[in-house]
């Protein structure tokens, strides 16, 4: 390509980019005095709206009523046995909201193996999920595979979220939401039984840590989870959610670390004791 050719093309972009941003005018009818603009004062900055703060974690039951679904949720997750009998109470509870707003007729509850020795919990099902049932079977389903698959644990995982149900529009579930769906996750981690979990982006992170960082902070982390009694503890990691490589593709490589520290320590012989 000719260098003429090649500045035309890179003018061409440029223009294309400015005109996205919102610039229609590169010169204006009439000249501007800055100097004389710049003895004026400007006007008052607008007051700032806040936004309100999600609930820490220990105040969650205090704002919203969750002891009824709760308690049911309890005593239907304690009744399994197996995971398929987990799968059933779940379809079958009716205390969790997101149920009756945005989801199908389903519960989207696990895939993979019942006897994993890593379980990777993300945070809700989308709408590919709600449609066949399944966690993590869209785009970013599929690359979560292709990254599991790559370090050689695809067939190594059981893979489920911190809440059943589709979320209206795709929003992260509550606070409130995970916690009534909590004793179906732990009861899942106690029959499943793994070495560790891969906890996939912020929401899943922060609830089943109970933390209130953010990801950017939490991932590549080793955490503890602990069950509710507190007698169970599972190293956790968290890493970005597959959502997020897709908008962000840079962010892949930290991920993929992650994920290469988890497979070190997931493939660690024990020490004795």
């Amino acid at each position: 390509m000719n260098s003429v050719a090649a500045h035309d093309r890179a003018a061409e972009s440029l223009l294309a980019f400015w005109a996205e941003a919102g610039v229609d005018a590169m010169l204006l009818d009439e000249p501007v005095d800055r100097v004389a603009e710049g003895r004026i004062a400007p006007p008052p900055a607008p007051t700032p709206i806040t936004a309100p703060r999600r609930p820490a974690f220990g105040a969650v039951a205090a704002t919203v009523d969750v002891a009824a679904p709760l308690a049911e949720a309890r005593r239907a997750a304690a009744a399994a046995q197996d995971v398929e009998a987990l799968a059933v109470a779940i379809a079958a509870f009716e205390g969790c909201g997101l149920r009756f707003e945005g989801a199908a007729s389903r519960s989207v509850f696990s895939r993979g193996r019942a006897d994993a020795p890593l379980m990777v919990i993300g945070e809700g099902p989308g709408a590919d999920e709600d449609a066949q049932g399944e966690p993590f079977v869209g785009r970013a389903g599929k690359l979560l595979d292709k990254m599991l698959a790559g370090a050689a644990i695809a067939d190594r995982v059981f893979i489920t979220n911190t809440v059943f149900w589709r979320p209206p529009g795709n929003r992260t579930p509550t606070p409130a939401e995970q916690l009534i769906c909590a004793p179906f996750v732990e009861r899942a981690i106690q029959l499943v039984a793994p070495r560790m979990l891969l906890l996939l982006g912020g929401a899943a992170a922060k609830f089943m840590l109970k933390r209130d960082e953010g990801i950017l902070s939490l991932r590549g982390r080793w955490l503890e989870w602990k069950s509710e009694d507190g007698e169970l503890e599972i190293p956790a990691l968290p890493t970005l959610h597959p959502a997020f490589l897709l908008r962000q593709p840079a962010a892949k490589k930290r991920a993929w670390g992650d994920l290469l520290t988890l497979v070190e320590r997931l493939d660690r012989p024990d020490r004795p004791a």
